[in-house]
């Protein structure tokens, strides 16, 4: 019997978040987590920045763990928000400049959420939101900090909930990006355009109109996807000739469904996508 037949399966994570962003762990103790977890690669997809991607690849190479570059996109399709995947970047530099608006938006969302959140007798400043986001992209999450270390809510998650979610008192939609403008972005910097998390809104109709716009991949594993849910958008997906791919979402969190490496999304994806981008002859401009 071969080595390869006996090896252990390998295992990719293709959605993972740090402090470049909103995740809790910087590059390198993610990374760090993605070896001990023994996962082959992971994708770091920040929201909106590609600043954590140098110490991860740094990491990756010492722990021996490869490193997709990634991107999370907020966008705009037919009237819903659509979150959308930037994986296999080459040209970060012209990702980077491309973000460089996004994150003064989110800054100035912040600003107005604070104000909103001031307004119902919440006295949190936006210099407690900054100090949690550090030098990462600004997002509701460290505001959800803020107000758990203020002790205006008892737990993270009542933030969103009662406060700054969808159709709460502070909720404050982000600036507009029609998914056909991001997604030409992201081949332009060298990428795949990958659907994230798509949920029951991935129906046949709407899978073929993004394909036709360019879409290259559809998020079929993710914690918030049952099993029946990841069955049909496997055959939703490889009927419109697009490629799967998965991963936990993990912000470095230690509980909840979200866990590094928890979807066991296997290799085999990972080179199926490296092969698209090597036959499609991606070029960065």
């Amino acid at each position: 019997m071969s080595d390869e037949a006996t090896a252990p399966a390998a295992f990719v994570d293709l959605q993972v978040h740090t402090t470049a962003s909103d995740g809790a762990l910087p590059p390198a103790a993610v990374v760090q987590a993605a070896a001990d977890a023994a996962l082959h690669a992971i994708a770091i997809t920040d929201h909106d920045t590609v600043d954590g991607l140098p110490e991860a690849h740094a990491a990756g190479e010492r722990l021996g763990v490869r490193i997709v570059p990634g991107v999370e996109l907020s966008t705009h399709f037919e009237g819903e928000e659509l979150h959308l995947l930037g994986l296999h970047l080459t040209d970060l530099h012209a990702m980077a400049d491309a973000l460089a608006d996004f994150r003064v938006q989110r800054v100035q969302r912040a600003e107005r959420i604070v104000e909103t959140l001031n307004a119902h007798g919440i006295p949190i400043t936006m210099d407690a939101v900054l100090a949690e986001a550090a030098d990462g992209a600004v997002g509701r999450p460290h505001i959800a900090r803020a107000m758990l270390a203020g002790g205006w809510v008892r737990e993270f998650r009542e933030a969103f909930d009662k406060w700054i979610g969808w159709g709460r008192p502070a909720y404050m939609a982000k600036e507009q990006f029609d998914v056909a403008d991001a997604m030409a972005l992201v081949h332009r910097a060298g990428g795949l355009a990958v659907w994230a998390h798509p949920g029951e809104l991935a129906t046949p109709a709407r899978i073929a109109r993004l394909a036709d716009r360019g879409l290259d991949a559809v998020e079929v594993l993710h914690p918030s996807h049952p099993p029946y849910l990841v069955q049909r958008l496997v055959e939703h997906t490889e009927k419109a000739g697009l490629l799967p791919s998965g991963g936990s979402d993990w912000h470095g969190t230690q509980d909840g469904p979200r866990k590094l490496g928890g979807q066991l999304v296997p290799k085999v994806w990972l080179d199926w996508q490296d092969a698209r981008v090597a036959t499609r002859g991606t070029t960065t401009a």
